[in-house]
């Protein structure tokens, strides 16, 4: 089996530990363009840049950072993570994203999403109350888009009609379009009724909670047709990498608890982090991603086996940490992690084409 390694980002602004001071935007944003550039070079799959519009993340338009990238990168495979479709026209997506192919063909992605922050309803005039049937309508419309040149749209709830008119430019293949879900299952049934790929973000708790949603999206999938093989099925998790897994433990501590404990001021259902809290989710059934190479290649081997994923983006970091440190650990993920992981797949397939042979 072909693995995909990547990180996922929302190029982080908080405080940090040492200084107590948070990086500007401006700077963060170049940062990253560097990063992914290094991520290219190091040969790691995929980079997915987020959408936010709050001060503590840097990226509000993961498009124009995607095309600064594209612009920048040979092979990398580029995407959104999220594109938050509730409160953004979907022409305009395909456009720009259509436009962003043209630099890099076929290594560009929409990860379509609701998105886990509701801050862009009021900042854009929508109603939260419509969060659901917002994202469903336009995630049809962009998908349509996606598979026919002339759009032939009827009047929707939240779209316009549209008669017969051509969206351009054209990719020469269709876009990916990927749903990233948090873990609803009216999410993972929608996905697998489109015949979507999904991407959950796997941020809480233990790894193998999620084994039934992942088991739901495959039995709908083949309910309604679709073809699984082309169906990957993928998960980002937070997760942080240093030479010294001691030293890896000690030093994410801190931006782990200052994002969750902000978090935990704004939703009810959250709580501020305890370092037991934390070290429970660092260890071996939880599900971020701390340590040396070694530690972290061999759990994602294992949450890649457990839920059977085909991708898996380490989100990196979750919080703000030194640049250097964050240019060090994409060096470690690159040259240390992914090709443990891969090779570990390729010998396993190998072994499994020769055991059916056998058999045979």
């Amino acid at each position: 089996m072909n693995v995909e390694l990547g990180i996922s980002t929302f190029g982080e602004t908080t405080p940090l530990e040492k200084t107590g001071k948070a990086i500007s935007h401006d700077e963060r944003i170049r940062n990253l363009i560097e990063e992914v550039e290094l991520a290219d070079q190091v040969g790691i799959d995929a980079y997915a840049i987020g959408e936010h519009h709050r001060k503590d993340f840097a990226v509000s338009a993961p498009e124009i950072i995607i095309a600064m990238a594209a612009a920048k990168t040979k092979q990398i495979h580029l995407s959104s993570a999220t594109t938050n479709l509730p409160t953004i026209d979907p022409i305009r997506v395909f456009e720009q994203y259509a436009t962003i192919d043209a630099m890099a063909p076929g290594r560009i992605e929409i990860m379509a999403g609701r998105g886990s922050f509701t801050e862009a309803f009021d900042l854009f005039g929508y109603d939260l109350d419509n969060y659901d049937e917002l994202f469903k309508e336009k995630l049809d419309m962009l998908v349509e888009i996606n598979r026919n040149e002339i759009l032939d749209w009827p009047q929707g709830k939240f779209t316009p009609k549209v008669d017969h008119i051509g969206i351009y430019p054209r990719p020469k293949k269709p876009l990916k379009i990927s749903l990233a879900t948090g873990g609803n299952p009216n999410s993972t049934i929608r996905a697998a009724e489109m015949g979507l790929p999904i991407v959950y973000a796997i941020i809480g708790g233990q790894m193998d909670a999620f084994k039934p949603l992942v088991q739901l999206y495959r039995v709908v999938a083949e309910k309604t047709g679709h073809k699984l093989s082309e169906m990957p099925v993928s998960a980002h998790s937070w997760g942080w990498l240093s030479d010294d897994k001691e030293k890896a433990i000690k030093e994410y501590f801190y931006p782990t608890k200052l994002l969750v404990d902000t978090i935990s001021k704004e939703r009810p259902q959250w709580t501020g982090m305890t370092y037991e809290q934390y070290l429970e989710s660092i260890g071996e059934n939880g599900v971020i991603f701390v340590g040396d190479a070694d530690t972290v290649a061999d759990k994602i081997i294992k949450m890649m086996e457990l839920l059977g994923l085909k991708r898996f983006y380490l989100h990196l970091p979750i919080a703000s940490m030194p640049h250097k440190d964050v240019l060090k650990a994409i060096i470690i993920y690159g040259k240390e992690v992914v090709p443990k992981v891969k090779k570990y797949f390729k010998d396993k397939s190998k072994l499994n084409d020769f055991s059916i042979k056998w058999k045979e």
